[in-house]
């Protein structure tokens, strides 16, 4: 599952969006609502380190497809900051992954 520069892309960016998510819908509501500034620490911990994760991931996709440098980076950084633009980014990369095991499944 995770034996590809863009499956494991797909999968940090799925937990980096999933963090993202809870930090801004459930941590940050339960800081300034509930006077509990924990939840945001513990949670936004969790999501820096998943969006470490997500820009090391998306310069490994990068350096494996140079092609895609200055649009590929765009979407990604835009993606990382838009609540479920990850997701949306995942519809993408699912496409081009499917078609990357076509086009392996002909050369063989």
């Amino acid at each position: 599952m995770l034996n590809t520069p863009l499956s494991r892309l797909r999968w940090i960016g799925f937990l980096e969006g999933l963090s993202y998510l809870v930090l801004l819908l459930i941590a940050m509501p339960l800081k300034y609502l509930a006077d509990q500034p924990e939840a945001v620490r513990i949670v936004g911990g969790l999501h820096g380190g998943l969006f470490v994760l997500f820009v090391l991931a998306v310069a490994e996709v990068t350096l494996r497809r140079p092609w895609w440098s200055p649009k590929f980076w765009g979407a990604a950084a835009l993606a990382s900051v838009v609540p479920f633009g990850t997701f949306i980014l995942d519809r993408w990369l699912y496409q081009v992954e499917q078609q990357d095991l076509a086009h392996r499944s002909q050369l063989k």
